[in-house]
């Protein structure tokens, strides 16, 4: 069923599929998990090295839908039903941030476990004894990661832990869990959370037998408010908060990079003045193999002494022709002065497939005589005096931003999309300007 009805759903044929099925049929049908679930909150068969896994580790935004996929999971492996488990495992450890998450969120909340089932077949909730029992017997038992100590000593064939990025005693707690994993043939663990870059978190990310899946709030429109996700997403979609919380994603940065999650939020607008000047900045690949760098592409304008940001449209090992075209069609559409282009891996071979896109377009040669941390200083000095400015938000190259310290990236690649910032402000504000300003918008 799961995989016919997704099948018809990505193609646009979900009619065809409940054509004909009466009212009571098709609230039958929207009942079962197996219909309704996206693969994302659906188990995984294997970790990503071909054996059993042994964590489920769900990365979500807010409202994406990971408590239901937790309060299935509970459901189905306390029925032993296939896909998910051979048998009905017991007893089942639900482990929250405090005692009141795990009870309003994951067992009484709306997509909790309690709802999860139909009225005919919930188990039965006795809140003073922190237990679930199943009319198979099976029983899930309460903790709370507030009180690692509670979790020694009980003993579970699976366990079920809601927002680990959240919990005060995650390594205590966590540790505490796995001692207790210890029945059954192969015991299993669910954990949903919108992820922060805890030490834990990224050790999972890390081990074997893990197997992520990660779901944006967007994905779970259907059962969300409109009006929630024209606010809110068009509030912070692409902001640090945003990544987070709706996005699901790790937002990291180095304690010794030039930039900051802080800073770069401090220095966000939304919308762009009239300029004096706007630049296209290219730092080319050395190369246009598969595996070169990127080819960094960032334009800028300034207003007032101050430059902003404008867009980032930065290539993945593009070739020369390819990169050429997308810089010189940023120029003509940003309205700029001139191309800054970095020439040091070849500036004849630069300038020429720049003119062969288009031989009008003014072409500034920028040639490195320092450091990429040494030319890049000075661009984050002016961030910290407020004169640059990012209108709206540049995910990947702020990622660079936050993690580009003394040695680079923490990746060891090139930080092309920075370098082509760093051009791209320089020219505007840390070098004399050729041309009288002349003012305009975007």
């Amino acid at each position: 069923m799961l995989a016919g009805s997704s099948a018809c759903a990505a193609k646009g044929r979900l009619d065809e599929l409940i054509d004909g099925f009466s009212a009571r049929e098709l609230e039958t049908l929207l009942a079962d998990w197996e219909f309704c679930a996206r693969e994302d909150q659906w188990p995984p068969l294997l970790a990503p090295g071909g054996e059993p896994w042994r964590v489920w580790l769900i990365l979500g935004g807010r409202g994406a839908g990971k408590t239901r996929a937790g309060a299935e999971w509970v459901r189905a492996i306390a029925r032993g039903r296939p896909q998910f488990a051979t048998r009905p495992l017991s007893p089942i450890a639900l482990v929250g941030e405090s005692a009141a998450h795990v009870r309003d969120v994951m067992i009484e909340g709306v997509s909790g476990i309690l709802a999860a089932h139909p009225r005919s077949e919930r188990p039965l909730w006795e809140p003073s004894r922190k237990r679930l029992t199943f009319d198979n017997g099976v029983v899930a038992q309460a903790f709370s990661a507030e009180d690692p100590e509670s979790l020694r000593g009980p003993q579970f064939s699976a366990a079920w832990c809601d927002e680990l990025a959240k919990w005060r005693y995650a390594d205590e707690s966590w540790d505490m869990l796995q001692f207790g994993l210890r029945l059954g043939e192969w015991p299993r663990q669910l954990v949903t959370t919108t992820p922060r870059p805890i030490p834990l978190l990224k050790r999972l990310l890390s081990e074997d037998g893990v197997v992520t899946t990660r779901a944006t709030t967007r994905q779970n429109a259907a059962n969300l408010a409109p009006s929630f996700l024209e606010s809110v997403v068009a509030q912070y979609a692409g902001t640090r908060l945003g990544r987070q919380e709706l996005d699901g994603d790790i937002v990291e940065e180095r304690a010794d990079a030039l930039w900051s999650r802080d800073m770069l939020e401090s220095v966000r607008v939304t919308e762009a003045p009239r300029f004096e000047r706007i630049v296209v900045a290219v730092d080319p690949p050395a190369s246009s193999t598969r595996r070169a760098d990127r080819c960094g592409i960032v334009a800028a304008g300034t207003a007032n002494g101050i430059v902003f940001v404008l867009e980032d449209a930065t290539l993945e090992a593009a070739r020369p022709a390819q990169w050429a075209r997308v810089a010189v069609a940023l120029y003509h559409r940003l309205e700029a002065d001139a191309l800054i282009a970095e020439v040091n891996q070849g500036g004849e071979m630069v300038r020429a497939v720049i003119h062969e896109a288009d031989p009008s377009v003014p072409v500034k040669e920028a040639r490195a005589t320092r450091g990429k941390y040494l030319r890049a200083a000075p661009v984050a000095q002016l961030y910290e005096q407020g004169r640059v400015r990012h209108v709206g938000a540049f995910p990947a190259l702020e990622d660079e931003m936050c993690d580009f310290g003394t040695n680079g990236l923490s990746s060891g690649r090139s930080p092309d999309r920075l370098d082509a910032l760093v051009w791209a402000v320089t020219a505007l504000a840390l070098t004399p300007r050729a041309a009288a300003p002349r003012m305009r918008r975007v």
